[in-house]
């Protein structure tokens, strides 16, 4: 989609609206580990999350500290953070959370000029735009660009905070404006074949197979090493929208032997949960430590709620779970089809915890290294050059 309409010019960089904030988030999403491989050959300006939903009391989960949170990225505004990627940038746009149509107008006008500015002191002027939260829609739809890409990674209209109208209708305008929509589920690009065409693109997730390594680098972390075995193990998000909390309790009552690992930030209260005696919740780690913690699980799991959310998911554990050679049970999902060779996929939630006391107890189907295997030709690097060569990045 070319800024002139009328010639088709190479793009000098890309501007990618993440999903994330760089500052406070898991940097294991998608469009952070594309980018900075793609950055390490011309310029990339990550915009950070820009807000679905104004956090507040009773509807949204722990909203004050969220607030904090962003108003604290807020003052970062435009770095360079990574050390030897001079060309990775992040901004940090002052934005209100959707509201009124007059408020979302304003605030839209706002963040063009933050973007503009920003785009002008990293040297981009013919952008790839990659989009990921779709309510970024109202600030790109006015702005020049050769190509617009939308990272269908999740569907946002599903999540319980949106406002399910509003943000449906973005996403149906880039489904239908986007000059390449990206899926990581089969099932979800299939329901919406009708309105992308052949626009659509599956270019599933990756893994960093350096870093999530049956053997990583470093000793295994004091909180883990503390914690004997059997350890059932799970790294990501404890988020309402996707993980059944009744399941993890249940797991813990019924498996009383074994130590219950949760690694992750949490939005929900884990007391609870905590107080039993082997449930240990060690908190949200350093994207680059995450896999010295996964290496010292004896079954990995994904104990995910049965919803549209999950249904339309393609988690990227998944892949670092198989990628550490990890036995794993998860709640099936159409996209865990493809691998249930080699993972244990529960459709009841209630035979869950049986699944998973029989894979410790046997190893799970498969053996380690066949699990690495599944995934040695999904890394991260693979995946970025896919994406260079479908969206004309010279």
């Amino acid at each position: 989609m070319s800024s002139d309409r009328g010639t088709t010019v190479d793009p000098d960089g890309i501007v990618c609206f993440a999903g994330q904030d760089w500052w406070y988030h898991s940097r294991a999403h998608s469009e952070v580990q594309l980018m900075l491989r793609l950055a390490e050959h011309r310029p990339v300006l990550l915009v950070n999350s820009i807000g679905m939903r104004m956090p507040m009391p009773g509807r949204s989960t722990q909203p004050a500290r969220r607030i904090a949170r962003k108003l604290h990225s807020f003052t970062r505004g435009l770095q360079s953070p990574v050390p030897g990627l001079p060309n990775f940038h992040v901004l940090s746009p002052v934005t209100v959370p959707l509201g009124d149509p007059r408020v979302r107008a304003l605030n839209a006008s706002s963040i063009r000029a933050q973007v503009r500015r920003a785009m002008r002191r990293v040297g981009i002027a013919r952008p790839v735009m990659f989009v990921t939260v779709p309510n970024a829609w109202e600030v790109v739809e006015s702005m020049p660009h050769e190509t617009l890409v939308f990272n269908r990674a999740d569907l946002h209209s599903a999540f319980e905070e949106a406002d399910a109208e509003l943000i449906g209708g973005f996403e149906r305008e880039l489904l239908a404006r986007a000059d390449h929509v990206l899926y990581v589920s089969h099932a979800l690009m299939a329901d919406e074949r009708a309105l992308t065409g052949d626009r659509a693109f599956f270019l599933d997730h990756g893994v960093d197979l350096d870093l999530f390594h049956p053997e990583p680098a470093g000793p295994e972390p004091a909180a883990l090493a503390a914690i004997p075995h059997p350890r059932i193990g799970y790294f990501g998000g404890l988020e309402p929208q996707t993980v059944d909390f009744t399941l993890l309790e249940r797991l813990a009552r019924d498996l009383p032997d074994a130590q219950l690992v949760l690694v992750g930030n949490a939005t929900v209260p884990m007391g609870e949960l905590v107080r039993r005696p082997n449930v240990h919740w060690l908190g949200m780690q350093p994207y680059e430590d995450v896999a010295r913690y996964g290496a010292g699980f004896d079954v990995a799991i994904m104990p995910w709620l049965q919803n549209s959310w999950i249904e339309a998911c393609n988690p990227i554990k998944l892949k670092e779970y198989l990628a550490l050679g990890l036995p794993t049970v998860s709640i099936d999902f159409p996209e865990l089809e493809r691998y249930h060779a080699i993972v244990t996929a529960v459709t009841d939630p209630d035979d869950f915890t049986a699944a998973v006391g029989r894979v410790l107890a046997s190893g799970g189907p498969s053996s380690a290294e066949a699990r690495r295997d599944a995934v040695t030709q999904d890394s991260w690097d693979s995946k970025a050059e896919i994406l260079a060569d479908l969206i004309g990045l010279p």
